[in-house]
């Protein structure tokens, strides 16, 4: 049997350098909308970085990650408007964190498209 915490710890050691930036843009941007959710009292915004926490929980145990990057670009993509319709003030952390989130957009779009796809694991074959 294979030790499941010996190969996510080697994966994790083998991370791309973009994988890495993808990681620093999430843990920005997820404790900016933690510390804004906070601070201004919106629930909402506050759980919008606990998503991005709960991906990175789920990047690091290696778990599907090609899906990830295509769930997080919408996840992402939809914080815009959502924060042009329900700001009303714009500070200086507001705008460092959408460029944040746009240059996050990039990458994930660049390491879905280059990111070969999972085989499917138990499937059965014809030869079964």
């Amino acid at each position: 049997m294979v030790n499941t915490q010996n190969t996510s710890a080697s994966r994790i050691g083998s991370l791309t350098q973009l994988q890495w930036l993808a990681i620093a843009l999430v843990v920005v941007t997820g404790v900016l909308h933690v510390y804004a959710g906070v601070v201004e009292g919106r629930i909402p915004v506050a759980l919008a970085g606990v998503g991005y926490a709960g991906a990175l929980v789920l990047f690091f145990l290696d778990y599907r990650r090609r899906l990830l990057y295509l769930i997080g670009i919408p996840y992402t993509a939809v914080q815009f408007p959502l924060w042009i319709v329900a700001k009303s003030e714009y500070g200086m952390i507001d705008y460092v964190d959408k460029a944040v989130q746009v240059v996050l957009i990039l990458v994930l779009i660049y390491l879905y498209l280059n990111t070969p796809s999972e085989p499917a694991e138990n499937t059965a074959t014809a030869a079964d």
